[in-house]
């Protein structure tokens, strides 16, 4: 999960380089501070276990129990001024660092290589731009990579896309809270949702969900805003029919009565990002206001599904 894209300058004469650092007793963000004030391009966090990757919450960055943190570099740096920078700057003498190049290309193709139309449920399709679902009467979100999660690759992404899909959604008031790149909210409004809250902690994720919104045609139905906009008596109180949340078991439990002060009674929530195993504790969690079912698993992922009770 990168802090920050890419940069796309002129391509240097060398392979870009990655200098990567393990400290398990180290705070990562500490970490990738000092890799960028010694010259760091971007910065990006892996897993250096075997821990499984989660959706981030609203305005997060996943971190993992052990997590590599590492620094993209051009490829004529001074590997060792950079380890000996680093040493002062976290105070580890004898600081061991990882460094492996990396050839220069161009990242967004790279990975559009990999990213094909993709169905959900029974029409509703993800494609890359440029790309046509091979179904005519498909209704398509059209996604390229940026800054904010959200692509639909994730088994969460593709369950709750798959329940939007099957949903009768024609008029019905929506909030994707948690939005990333805004793919939930735009599939929402593409079905017939309006209006559609995009919700968010992170200006970059409020920003891409603004551009993808646009690009899909569906600005006039999507309204991006921050948590702090819906409170407290903000626009979407007691209004919203449905609401998708796809972030992480423990803010969903959290948020368990903020969501319930949105749903109007009758109405829906949505929740992914849980394993599995995590399905029983999210919905006790939702038990007071809401009746809960585990509606079905994707992988080790899981989808949660909740009506609203009547006060």
């Amino acid at each position: 999960m990168a802090r920050r894209p890419f940069p796309n300058p002129v391509a240097p004469p060398m392979p870009w380089l990655q200098i990567s650092v393990e400290l398990p007793d180290e705070d990562p963000q500490r970490i990738a501070a000092s890799l960028e004030a010694v010259g760091a391009l971007a910065v990006t966090f892996e897993a250096g276990g075997r821990d499984a990757l989660y959706e981030p919450p609203p305005g997060e960055t996943p971190l993992w129990a052990r997590t590599r943190v590492v620094g993209l570099f051009a490829g004529d740096t001074q590997v060792a001024a950079v380890r000996g920078a680093l040493t002062r700057s976290l105070g580890r003498p004898g600081l061991e660092v990882q460094v492996a190049p990396l050839p220069d290309q161009d990242w967004e193709r790279v990975w559009l290589r990999d990213f094909h139309p993709m169905r959900f449920g029974a029409r509703l399709w993800v494609c890359p731009g440029g790309a046509c679902a091979p179904d005519p009467g498909a209704v398509t979100v059209s996604l390229d990579p940026g800054l904010a999660f959200g692509t639909g690759t994730h088994p969460s992404t593709a369950l709750c896309l798959e329940w939007l899909d099957g949903a009768d959604l024609a008029g019905r008031a929506l909030m994707d809270y948690g939005c990333g790149s805004g793919i939930l909210a735009i599939a929402a409004a593409k079905l017939g949702a309006a209006p559609v809250w995009a919700v968010d902690h992170d200006p970059q994720a409020l920003q891409a969900t603004e551009v993808n919104a646009a690009r899909n045609g569906v600005s006039a139905r999507v309204r991006v805003c921050a948590p702090a906009d819906l409170e407290p008596a903000g626009p979407a109180r007691g209004a919203v029919r449905v609401l998708v949340a796809n972030i992480l078991a423990g803010p969903l439990q959290a948020l368990a009565g903020r969501f319930a002060d949105h749903l109007a009674p009758g109405g829906t929530v949505v929740l992914a990002g849980i394993l599995a195993e995590q399905a029983h504790g999210v919905m006790r969690a939702y038990e007071h206001w809401f009746t809960m079912e585990h509606r079905q698993n994707c992988e080790e992922w899981a989808l949660l599904v909740g009506c609203r009770r009547e006060e």
